[in-house]
């Protein structure tokens, strides 16, 4: 792994010609600094009325530059509102923020559902009472009590307790094929590095430019 920077050894990452190495790189980095959770991201996407949500997920998967369909990957259930707005308007945004290591990605691009297959691989790796957890929640939607979400836990444990825990219907991953990424690190006075690499679609070669902090 290489060196950790910092504003006060800065290794110039504004060199890189490609996005996905850089990336790959930095969350190396970040998975040996940060206290909690290296892979977490704000998901940004827009409602039915153009109005904009967001909020924390994890990063489950990151599709290596020569692997066909490429791209970030996070799973949900599909009935929540954000599984409802990722699927009405395929579009999405992404920021990762490393304070350990003053950086930031952003990255923008367009949705798509992952393969079943894929789907059920990951969620048999997921502990078992997530398995639970994933048929449990009906997410995002009204609650009347936490006893009602404990008692349906328990009526699925009991259900289950001798059988596999298929993967429910409403839960599966989706692929942030990235259109656009941009690097951002911290330097003194506020003078900090940006470069940000674009292209038009996925078949498209990379465009890379530096921009004022």
């Amino acid at each position: 792994m290489a060196d950790i920077v910092t504003t006060t050894a800065v290794i110039d990452f504004t060199a890189a010609r490609e996005p996905f190495e850089l990336f790959e790189t930095w969350f190396g980095q970040a998975s040996a600094t940060e206290v909690n959770d290296p892979n977490a991201m704000s998901l940004a996407t827009v409602d039915g009325h153009g109005m904009p949500n967001v909020r924390i997920v994890l990063l489950k998967g990151l599709d290596r530059p020569e692997t066909a369909g490429r791209g970030f990957v996070f799973y949900t259930n599909t009935s929540s509102t954000k599984g409802f707005e990722l699927l009405s308007n395929p579009k999405a945004g992404l920021l990762f923020h490393w304070k350990s290591l003053r950086r930031q990605v952003r990255i923008r691009g367009t949705i798509a559902l992952v393969a079943n297959e894929e789907a059920d691989a990951y969620y048999a790796s997921r502990p078992r009472g997530s398995r639970i957890g994933a048929w449990a929640s009906d997410q995002s939607k009204p609650l009347a009590t936490r006893q009602e979400l404990e008692d349906y836990v328990a009526a699925l444990e009991k259900h289950y307790a001798e059988a596999e825990i298929p993967r429910p219907p409403h839960w599966s991953g989706f692929r942030l094929t990235p259109l656009e990424i941009e690097f951002w690190h911290d330097r003194p006075f506020r003078l900090h590095d940006r470069i940000v690499f674009r292209r038009p679609d996925a078949k498209t070669a990379w465009e890379k430019t530096r921009l004022y902090p």
